[in-house]
């Protein structure tokens, strides 16, 4: 089964990580087949002056 990385900017609390990560496995089970035990999801924060869209840091958007 899979192993989902999944890449954010940090902030988001560790009860929305765990609900997202229920949602990914649900769909991952009813799509691929499998059991839930053999979907790994994987989090990492980002820091919005580590990201960029366009040449531009996000930490620079809105400013």
């Amino acid at each position: 089964m899979p192993t989902i990385r999944v890449e954010l900017f940090e902030g988001r609390t560790p009860e929305q990580k765990a609900e997202l990560a229920k949602e990914l496995t649900s769909a991952c089970v009813r799509v691929l087949g499998g059991s839930p035990d053999g979907v790994d999801v994987l989090f990492f924060d980002m820091k919005r002056q580590d990201w960029a869209t366009g040449g531009v840091l996000w930490s620079e958007k809105g400013k």
